[in-house]
């Protein structure tokens, strides 16, 4: 950020008083403008014991498999994302069965959250963002052409839990090595 979206004036990076982090402080009016995470929610949808896989039409990762999900709106609940993302990419309209991943990405300011969901009348297609979709065997995963960490691992969760036949909320925290 370089101008204060309240007053347009220029911005300095500070600490400010009670605080522990530089923020963009606006050097007339003193707001601080705080940036958070982005929170991306979407659905590992589930038919006849395969999984709704979206081909990405648009980078990053563009041609890699991924799990319906996208940015969430302002005035919008996770679900309502999840539900709105998942029709939009995939054309699919899904019964969400709970919370399954928590990944949180730090180094790029992101939040993923995943529903178990299941795809309600087995109809799908490809939105704008979607090149295909395709129902995948469990066993026929294009694991080498998954498009992010956070769909790669929310995958192999579903695996292990649907061998147990128990699927618990997974948290965790996709941190990349420093070199």
């Amino acid at each position: 950020m370089k101008f204060c979206s309240e007053c347009g004036s220029h911005l300095r990076q500070a600490i400010p008083k009670g605080d522990n982090r530089l923020r963009h402080i606006c050097t007339h009016c003193e707001i601080v403008h705080y940036q958070n995470p982005k929170i991306v929610a979407g659905t590992l949808p589930v038919f006849d014991g395969k999984i709704l896989l979206c081909k990405r039409a648009i980078e990053p990762r563009l041609g890699y498999w991924t799990l319906p999900a996208g940015f969430m709106e302002n005035q919008e609940t996770t679900t309502e994302a999840a539900l709105r993302e998942t029709l939009e990419e995939a054309e699919a309209k899904v019964e969400l069965e709970g919370l399954y991943t928590v990944m949180n990405v730090p180094q790029i300011d992101q939040v993923h959250i995943f529903f178990r969901a299941r795809l309600i009348n087995g109809h799908f297609g490809a939105g704008d963002e979607t090149l295909e979709t395709k129902l995948f065997a469990l066993e026929d995963i294009p694991w080498d052409h998954i498009s992010f960490p956070t769909v790669f691992q929310t995958l192999k969760h579903y695996i292990a839990d649907h061998q147990l036949n128990d699927f618990p909320v997974h948290v965790k925290d996709i941190v990349r090595k420093k070199a």
